[in-house]
């Protein structure tokens, strides 16, 4: 006879779902709710507009539907910050430095590699590829401290950009601003990109709709075409900096989308009506390595590759983008080609639409 526990296992088995130990140490359990606080913060906030039911029972349910009011009107005023060089002072430096973010990089975990120095009076616009689900490497790297990106590069100031709309969501709006992201906006990065100097733009320019690609064997990026961040790195003399992230693809399995398929058109429509597009994925949870919400632990690397330098350009032509595009691109392949089979897997291939 099967004791209590035994069929409990048992069970567990028949469903699929594979629990983790017990005795797993401490350090790792603080690790996977690092992971499981940002992932469900976002999804929260985002898919279940949490904070917006949230303003809503304040304002309407409450007696202290005043603070609500307050804070309306704080966001009216406040609405331009995230094109005008994002959150200054003391709280994005304390956001920035806390102990979550450690744990965050340490789940995966993530290192980033720095290949070149950053010159503190020149600007650099760097494209960060790919996006992945949520650019897990991205995010830790430039708008967090969890690979300590302010004592790799010192003097240097990041800014992640994101969605103007994530500026918008209450509550939710104040944790990107903490981590000093902007929007990415023309007015967002043409106003970082014309100070003075040792301003790192981070954008990804294969958006939300490259988080659709997830064929095996390939890292599929949107590129060829994205020429606007070229423009504007020419127009402000800032340098461009191609960057990778390795391992970024495999952090979720992802339901299989073939260009053509139901679910890719249906991706594709709400892509087009709402500006995101729904990436059906899947990975682990607190306490399972097969069912949730929390990506997988596989290793990230961010590797910066060497900057182009740009010299400044108020009216470039349509050959100019086309020429320092192509320097680009030539330049992440080259980054692609030296650090994949060190970082990633030589077996999957780039390749760039």
């Amino acid at each position: 006879a099967h004791s209590h526990s035994d069929q409990n296992c048992i069970q567990m088995k028949i469903l699929g779902i594979e629990f983790s130990p017990l005795s797993i140490p401490k350090t790792r359990r603080w690790e996977t709710l690092a992971v499981f606080f940002w992932m469900a913060t976002f999804m929260f906030s985002t898919v279940f507009m949490g904070p917006v039911f949230i303003m809503i029972y304040i304002l309407f349910y409450t007696n202290y539907w005043y603070l609500g009011i307050l804070y309306l009107c704080w966001i009216v005023v406040d609405v331009k910050t995230c094109n005008r060089g994002g959150r200054k002072g003391w709280l994005p430096k304390f956001v920035r430095h806390w102990n979550l973010w450690n744990h965050f990089a340490n789940f995966f975990p993530i290192k980033m590699v720095k290949t070149a120095e950053l010159d503190r009076n020149r600007n650099y616009l760097v494209g960060s590829h790919p996006h992945g689900v949520l650019s897990a490497g991205a995010y830790c790297s430039f708008a967090t401290e969890g690979t300590n990106f302010s004592k790799v590069f010192p003097g240097m100031i990041p800014h992640l950009l994101t969605l103007q709309e994530m500026f918008f969501i209450p509550l939710f709006r104040e944790l990107w601003y903490a981590t000093q992201a902007c929007a990415a906006t023309k007015d967002g990065m043409e106003y970082l990109l014309t100070q003075p100097g040792g301003q790192v733009v981070v954008l990804v320019p294969g958006g939300a709709q490259e988080s659709l690609n997830c064929d095996k064997g390939e890292v599929r990026l949107i590129l060829k075409q994205r020429k606007g961040f070229v423009k504007l790195a020419l127009r402000c003399g800032a340098d461009l900096l191609p960057s990778f992230t390795f391992g970024e693809s495999s952090i979720y399995d992802k339901l299989p989308n073939p260009e053509g398929s139901f679910v890719r058109k249906v991706q594709d429509k709400i892509q087009s009506v709402f500006g995101f597009a729904p990436v059906f994925f899947l990975g682990r949870g607190i306490f399972n390595y097969n069912l949730g919400i929390v990506p997988h632990r596989r290793p990230l690397t961010v590797v910066l590759g060497t900057p182009i330098h740009v010299e400044r350009n108020t009216k470039p032509t349509q050959e100019d983008i086309d020429e320092m595009h192509r320097k680009y691109m030539e330049s992440l392949v080259r980054l692609y080609e030296e650090y994949n089979p060190i970082h990633g897997d030589p077996s999957v291939q780039l390749i760039l639409t």
